[in-house]
Order: C-alpha cells, then sequence, then structure tokens
C-alpha cells in the first residue's frame, strides 16, 4: 500500500502530474499507472483529478500524513544505522573467566573505550560452561577462554599461547633438591621458560608436598592430571579448589604447590614467597583463543574490538 509513496508524494507536493513524472524521470502515463495502482490497494482514490491544480482527497490527506511519518521514520533508522556504522552509539558484551576478566580484557575494553566512547561495553565474569550457555544464546557477544569450544558452533581466533608452571612455596624443602630448575618471576617475564634449553623439573622431587589443586572438570586439572600420568607421580592433593587465582594466593601462604599459567605470574605483582618450574611436557603447552557465534552476523563493534585485541586482523 506505501510501497509507491514516492510517486503520490511528489504529484501531492507539484499538484501535478506531468510536473512529478518530469521529477521522477518517467513518463505521466507510467506515473498515473503507478498511482491508480496505489489507490486500488487504499480502495478509494488518493487525488480530485477534478480540479486544478490537483487536490488531495480526505483519505489521500491521511495517506499523506502517514507516509511523512513513514519517511520520518526511514530516516530516524537510516541515522541509527550510521551512527552503528561510525561506532557512534551500539553495545558490546565480553566475557572471560576471572583471570582473563581481570587481567586480560580490561586493557583491550580501555582502549576501545579510548577510541569509541559512545559504544557501551559490558563484562561478565564466569567459568567456562556458563561463558559457553551465554555466548550460544547471543547474551555474549565475545568471550576468551582457554578450552577448546565445538569448532561446529563457534568461530575463534587465535590470542596467545600459555604455558603451566609449576609454584612451590619457598619454603618447602624439596626444592633443595631442584636449583638447577628454578626460575624467579622476572625469567617467565623473560619468557626464560620458553627457551627449548632451559630443562624442566621432575615432578617426583615434590611428591611428598602438599598440593592445592582445582577441582575435576577443569580444563587445567585435567592438564595436570595428564601430566602426572605421563610422569609416572602421584602427588598429594591437600585441597581442591574452583579458580586458579585461588591455588595460586594459597600457594603464596605456603599452604602448598600449585599449577599456575604464565598468564598469572606475569599479571601478579612478584612474590619472593614462590619458586618456579617449567613444566616439560606437551599439556603444559595450551592456547587462548577469542570465541564467538558461527555465522552470527559481526557487528562492527565486535569487529573492531578484535582489531584492538588481534593487532595482526588490522
Amino acid at each position: 500500500m506505501f510501497s509507491g509513496m514516492n510517486y503520490v508524494y511528489e504529484v501531492y507536493k507539484e499538484r501535478s502530474f506531468s510536473k512529478a513524472a518530469e521529477n521522477l524521470y518517467i513518463s505521466q502515463p507510467a506515473l498515473s499507472a503507478m498511482i491508480k495502482k496505489v489507490e486500488s490497494k487504499v480502495g478509494m482514490p488518493l487525488f480530485d483529478r477534478s480540479t486544478t491544480p490537483i487536490q488531495l482527497t480526505d483519505c489521500g490527506k491521511r495517506y499523506i500524513k502517514t507516509a511523512e511519518r513513514i519517511m520520518d521514520l526511514e530516516d530516524e533508522f537510516a541515522y541509527y544505522v550510521g551512527n552503528l556504522h561510525e561506532l557512534r552509539t551500539g553495545h558490546l558484551s565480553v566475557g572471560g573467566s576471572y583471570l582473563f576478566s581481570s587481567f586480560i580484557f580490561p586493557p583491550i575494553i580501555a582502549k576501545f573505550r579510548e577510541r569509541y566512547p559512545h559504544v557501551k561495553v559490558s563484562l561478565f565474569e564466569g567459568h567456562t560452561p556458563l561463558l559457553e550457555q551465554k555466548l550460544f544464546a547471543g547474551e555474549l557477544d565475545i568471550i576468551i577462554d582457554n578450552y577448546l569450544l565445538d569448532e561446529a558452533v563457534y568461530e575463534r581466533r587465535f590470542f596467545m599461547e600459555e604455558h603451566l608452571l609449576l609454584a612451590v612455596p619457598a619454603s618447602f624443602e624439596s626444592n633443595k633438591k631442584a636449583v638447577k630448575y628454578q626460575l624467579s618471576v622476572e625469567d617467565i617475564r623473560g619468557n626464560v621458560h620458553l627457551e627449548p634449553a632451559f630443562p624442566g623439573v621432575p615432578l617426583w622431587k615434590f611428591k611428598t608436598e602438599p598440593f592445592v589443586v582445582l577441582r575435576a572438570h577443569n580444563d587445567t586439572r585435567e592438564r595436570v592430571e595428564a601430566i602426572c600420568r605421563r610422569a609416572e607421580v602421584q602427588l598429594n592433593y591437600s585441597l581442591k579448589l574452583n579458580q586458579l587465582l585461588t591455588t595460586y594466593h594459597l600457594t603464596e601462604y605456603g599452604m602448598g604447590a600449585s599449577f599456575v599459567s604464565d598468564t598469572v605470574v606475569k599479571s601478579l605483582p612478584p612474590d619472593g614467597q614462590i619458586i618456579y618450574y617449567k613444566i616439560d611436557d606437551p599439556e603444559a603447552v595450551r592456547e587462548v583463543y577469542l570465541y564467538f557465534r558461527k555465522n552470527k552476523y559481526l557487528t562492527k563493534s565486535m569487529t573492531e574490538f578484535m582489531k584492538l585485541a588481534l593487532p595482526e586482523m588490522i
């Protein structure tokens, strides 16, 4: 009914079929046919053709008012789309575990907000199953995780590689048997542990010490179990917790050795009460990805955020 409103509106403005046809670059018969088609859909005439200049009927007046409202809405929507394209408005939801939400996302979000101050960014913190649930439901646009999600459902972009380390309280006697394997915070920040020539510590040297580990069904715990099986070592688990950072903090207080990622060590202030060791096992290396739903419309906000997070995308 309003698909031909631009033709009707041009006739209304010019009060003449001939002038309107000229403005529209079509013939007058073609314009008349188009107007009659619209009037047929409406069910009554829009113009009183018996007057000079041509006038609107009562129905025509209501049609024009409605058409003007539609055009205003179209202009408003076009303005909104333009703002979205220029990132002068919009919303972005990202999520990660406590570690990534605390230390990895904040500087990226800060840069994004500095560049696009009108885009609202929300950050959600949670464990992997909850993050995946919200990503699948569309409540989150992007998540960061070191767990491998289903490639049939999610697109992923490589973010970084991280390495599991053994963190041992400096007070533990076992450290005396592993002096040549020891690493400081400065060594880890300098990536000494990534040098192939630097030796990984034999885990059996610490088999009598208490360990604080994550509970089952966690990527870090599964990797630790695989590492121990390969090393043929049964460790003494004294505490089982939910957060990697909690195990690390308990190690700081001398309550047990733990397995932490080099991301944690590089992100937190140095602690002289902990000695670190390289773990020479394939399971000690894992990749961290940015994930988003497969076949999801990639908004400009998502694209620009990932460009800041992954400079190689630029």
